[in-house]
């Protein structure tokens, strides 16, 4: 009987962790020679987010799949970033993003795009809630640097709303400017 409250305790935080929708990106086996043979482990990454703006990655290693998993998806929780979201479907601008050698272009795009991205920045894009988006990726094709790229992209991403508040403008004087500044380019041309 003891053991029937611990159940219900522990089953509580998954409760209200079920607003996260975990991504498996990728999972890397790897082997140790040792006397009797081959000993395999398993490194996973996983993305999670909560499709409203907040997103996150985590790294697990163990010896069976289930609990890299397990490890990689809660420190991906420990880690989660606020995504500014125009709309709440795309971004608010064009940003680039690089890790190592995985450098990702990320763009805004008009409703009914889509994700057009390739696997590790789809997970990215689709466990923060963005429905339209186009993405590059050049260079390494590694998924941990690209998901790392895509999260410094995401991460340079600001929203008109704090733009106005670190030039102690409003947000309609800030996009006033926006407009009077295109028009003035459309005219030279």
């Amino acid at each position: 009987m003891a053991r029937e409250p611990r159940r219900q305790e522990r089953n509580k935080p998954e409760e209200r962790d079920s607003e996260f929708v975990d991504k498996l990106v990728h999972i890397n086996r790897v082997a140790k020679v040792v006397k009797g043979g081959k000993r395999f482990g398993f490194a996973a990454l996983v993305v999670v987010g909560d499709q409203k703006g907040r997103v996150g990655f985590g790294h697990g290693k163990a010896r069976e799949v289930p609990e890299a998993i397990r490890k990689a998806t809660e420190a991906a929780k420990r880690g989660l970033v606020r995504v500014p979201l125009r709309e709440g479907r795309t971004l608010h601008h064009d940003v680039y993003g690089r890790h190592g050698a995985g450098k990702v272009i990320v763009r805004a795009a008009p409703a009914g795009t889509g994700i057009i991205a390739g696997g590790p920045m789809r997970a990215v894009f689709e466990s923060v809630g963005v429905h339209d988006v186009v993405a590059k990726s050049m260079g390494s094709s590694n998924p941990y640097n690209l998901v790392r790229a895509t999260f410094d992209a995401l991460k340079r991403e600001d929203s008109p709303r704090a733009v106005a508040a670190r030039r102690n403008l409003k947000v309609s004087q800030l996009q006033s400017r926006r407009r009077e500044g295109g028009e003035d380019a459309g005219s030279d041309a």
